[in-house]
């Protein structure tokens, strides 16, 4: 009876597998030969096939009125007057872009923004967006300050020394603004790049600091001081200014300076203030001179013309 049994069992394994795997086989075809998720394969092959010819048998909707964009179309942050008014005409030809544009392009809105942060007008770019009537675009422009006199013309700067677009200025602009005399050094980059020198930077502060008050204190030009020496930092120059009946006020160090002992640019204000109220004017009785404003204590005058300092002003 134990050997029946014995030889009887392998039979039974082997049928018993054999069974499995027609039930798994049943499975896996039950599983993948659906007809729908045939169907549903079908498709997907056919897309991917199909699909080039497909697309160019479709209608473009770039060329479409309602997908197209113009010049017109895009919309900037207001821009003062000397900035000039084909500003976006130029982001766009420098984009190298032509009318008309399609809102469906992908890269428009990046491409834009990348050309309105590189043109020099613009210092800094918040947004650029893609809206229902167009695209809006939120920048801040560079600000001029200053105008530097070379022999080849006049030069536009903002307080960071600049340089902006000479030909946005007319003359009556120019007229408006510091000037900046006694620069040996020319642009050394196009419009929207630094000048690159020292001596035009703390030029274009001062700038800033004394253009309000430009026409009270009756004042002509900003000095830039000649180098001593190759390795003179801005910390080492004096500025001076001058007015219109002759007199040299010696300003002292760049409005940024963080020389030890500077006045700040609001104390020297204060000081052409306090000498204008007791001599009514820079230059009245006996003048012109030389004022001195950035001493600590007091406010140090001679006439050009003489060789011995005066009394301070108290």
């Amino acid at each position: 009876m134990m050997a029946t049994r014995t030889k009887s069992a392998p039979r039974r394994t082997k049928r018993s597998a054999e069974k499995n795997s027609r039930k798994a086989g049943n499975f896996l075809t039950r599983l993948f030969f659906q007809p729908k998720l045939l169907f549903g394969l079908a498709v997907l092959v056919s897309i991917f096939v199909f699909f080039p010819q497909i697309r160019s048998a479709l209608p473009d909707l770039g060329s479409r009125e309602e997908f197209q964009l113009r010049i017109a179309d895009i919309s900037i942050t207001p821009a003062p007057r000397w900035v000039a008014e084909d500003l976006v005409a130029q982001v766009v030809a420098r984009a190298g872009r032509t009318e008309p544009m399609s809102r469906l392009d992908k890269t428009l809105v990046e491409d834009l923004a990348a050309e309105f942060k590189r043109h020099p007008w613009v210092a800094n770019v918040s947004r650029v967006r893609l809206a229902s009537t167009g695209i809006e675009v939120d920048l801040s422009y560079r600000q001029p300050v200053g105008m530097v006199q070379l022999k080849q013309g006049i030069y536009p700067v903002d307080a960071n020394g600049t340089l902006l677009p000479p030909e946005d200025f007319s003359a009556d602009d120019i007229k408006h603004f510091p000037l900046i005399r006694n620069v040996k050094s020319t642009p050394q980059g196009p419009a929207g790049t630094n000048w690159g020198d020292e001596g035009v930077l703390g030029a274009a502060q001062l700038a800033e600091v004394v253009g309000p008050h430009w026409n009270q204190f009756n004042l002509v030009a900003i000095h830039v001081p000649d180098r001593t020496s190759a390795s003179a930092t801005l910390d080492d120059m004096i500025f001076e200014l001058s007015t219109a009946g002759g007199s040299r006020i010696v300003w002292g160090r760049a409005p940024e300076s963080k020389h030890p002992g500077e006045l700040t640019p609001e104390q020297k204000i204060g000081r052409l203030e306090e000498y204008q109220s007791k001599y009514g004017v820079l230059d009245k009785s006996h003048g012109p001179y030389r004022i001195e404003i950035y001493h600590w204590k007091d406010i140090l005058r001679r006439p050009l013309s003489a060789q011995a300092e005066t009394p301070p002003v108290r």
